[in-house]
């Protein structure tokens, strides 16, 4: 049985920060950045051998269309005395998520007309600004960091991207865009600032996949 959880309990915040970030990097991008408005409920059950696995139901909102909420149900099972093993997310959303077709194929096309690949770092900067053309790029991030906080999440942390520190381009002789991002992740727990280096390659078509990430030492 599933005991209930106020939402305003530590556990139900860290297991809906890596449903969060499973979200993003399913179904984030260029155009959508999705943010929790609300933990609505949560309810955790010990499942014995196996682990300790949260329901939650979530309210998003997208960054770029203020108005629009979206529901969600998450489940997100934490694996018993693995450290190792990401957490089984199952991210069920409510209705229709905008269409970000346009978006994104304006967001392709202007990167594939640069003379030079793209490179960025400091985003937002220290004042918390984004300047507007690398919106895309800091959505980008996000997707990104997605998948390194729902990998590396376990029942005692909660991970938050903090800053993009340094982003580049690469060019591709296939039709995907890469971007060699080093990110800063906060470790709300601890307050450790953590950075990661991850590939992302992302297509219009076919969506965001990370081909690679891993942390990155100091000094690197």
């Amino acid at each position: 049985r599933a005991m209930e959880l106020p939402p305003g309990h530590f556990p139900a915040a860290r297991a809906a920060a890596a449903a969060l970030g499973y979200l993003r990097y399913l179904r984030g991008g260029p155009g959508r950045g999705l943010r929790l408005r609300e933990l609505r409920r949560a309810r955790r059950q010990d499942i014995d051998d196996v682990g300790h696995k949260y329901y939650l139901e979530l309210e998003l909102e997208d960054v770029l269309d203020k108005d629009s909420t979206v529901s969600c149900t998450a489940e997100v099972l934490y694996h018993l005395g693995s450290k190792s093993s990401a957490p089984d997310v199952q991210v069920t959303v409510q209705g229709e998520l905008r269409s970000t077709e346009q978006a994104d194929q304006e967001f392709y096309n202007w990167i594939r007309s640069l003379e030079k690949e793209l490179v960025a770092e400091n985003i937002p900067d220290s004042h918390g600004n984004v300047p507007p053309e690398l919106e895309p790029i800091h959505l980008l991030a996000w997707v990104a960091s997605g998948y390194v906080i729902w990998q590396n999440s376990t029942e005692n942390t909660k991970l938050h991207l903090a800053q993009v520190k340094h982003v580049k381009q690469v060019k591709r002789s296939d039709e995907d865009l890469q971007f060699d991002f080093v990110v800063l992740l906060h470790e709300m727990v601890s307050q450790e600032v953590l950075p990661w280096q991850v590939t992302l390659l992302w297509h219009p078509q076919h969506g965001a996949r990370v081909s690679q990430s891993r942390a990155a030492g100091a000094g690197s």
